[in-house]
């Protein structure tokens, strides 16, 4: 499914302080956050920052470097995209997707920067943020192979349903329908689904776990955070255990048995093993390795 994206952290790109502290944590990505972090009368600072982070400080983190710009509605992307498309940025995390349009219009301002500069491909995820964008995920998810994930933000989406964060239900049943919707949509399209980032006390250690539980069961695989104590805790629920491992291993393992036989399946503890099953277990495995190889440099 393309990167490693268990946690993924937001700094204040107005905060040279924070980036630079940024660089220690565990997150397997760092989202230079230009937009809701960053007050109107900051976003010079906050591209000037970038730039030079991105000269300066890039190659001291192991992970990936995306940026959150401010959206197309707004008037400063293409502004913002000057200063952040250039060597040392991965991608770029596009805030309230609605519309695969969208996509296509930060896809075509990337293609120019890309050609000028002489730079490799800058990857989109895309942050759904509303009703719209909601009904319209898998659109959007389907909408460019720059696509590497597709994620979701309560904030916003709350506001749009008339409610705030301030009083979701515990069980947050509320965001249920909306984090499935994204979350399938990712899945059809063959991307990565990230959740929202937590948004209670950050103190609440137990309800990062709890809420990143639930994103698990309903497909995510991995999750934004405004906080970097929240990354151990986000990178544990999101790395797959020592018996997944064992079992996608013996998964694999059985069904190139069967096709060494010239069958075209295979019977793993009752169940039949297709070539589908197979794939799932072979990405499993590609992101454990993955995931082991950064925990030992």
């Amino acid at each position: 499914m393309g990167i490693l994206a268990r946690s993924l952290l937001f700094v204040p790109a107005n905060s040279w302080r924070l980036m630079l502290s940024s660089l220690r944590s565990k997150a397997d990505v760092i989202v230079l956050d230009m937009e809701d972090a960053v007050p109107v009368g900051e976003k010079e600072t906050a591209r000037w920052l970038v730039r030079e982070f991105l000269k300066e400080e890039r190659g001291r983190f192991r992970g990936l470097v995306f940026a959150r710009v401010n959206s197309l509605t707004t008037g400063m992307l293409d502004e913002d995209l000057d200063f952040v498309i250039r060597e040392g940025i991965d991608g770029i995390v596009l805030p309230k997707a609605e519309v695969p349009e969208d996509v296509w219009k930060l896809e075509e301002k990337l293609l120019h920067f890309e050609n000028e500069r002489g730079l490799d491909e800058v990857k989109i995820i895309p942050l759904i943020e509303s009703a719209m964008g909601v009904e319209r995920s898998l659109d959007i998810a389907l909408s460019s192979d720059r696509i590497t994930a597709l994620s979701f933000g309560m904030g916003d989406f709350l506001r749009d349903l008339g409610r705030s964060v301030s009083d979701l239900s515990s069980d947050e049943m509320e965001l249920l329908y909306a984090r499935s919707k994204v979350s399938v949509a990712a899945a059809s399209a063959k991307i990565l689904a990230i959740d929202t980032p937590f948004l209670g006390m950050i103190i609440d250690r137990k309800g990062v776990r709890e809420q990143s539980l639930l994103a698990k069961r309903l497909g995510f695989k991995g999750k934004y955070a405004i906080h970097p104590s929240h990354i151990p805790i986000i990178n544990e629920v999101f790395t797959p255990s020592e018996s997944e491992v064992k079992e996608a291993m013996e998964i694999v393992k059985a069904y190139e048995e069967a096709i060494s036989h010239g069958l075209g399946a295979a019977s793993f503890r009752g169940m039949m093993i297709d070539r589908m099953s197979y794939e799932q277990a072979k990405s499993f495995l590609e992101v454990a390795k993955e995931i082991e190889r950064r925990s030992a440099t």
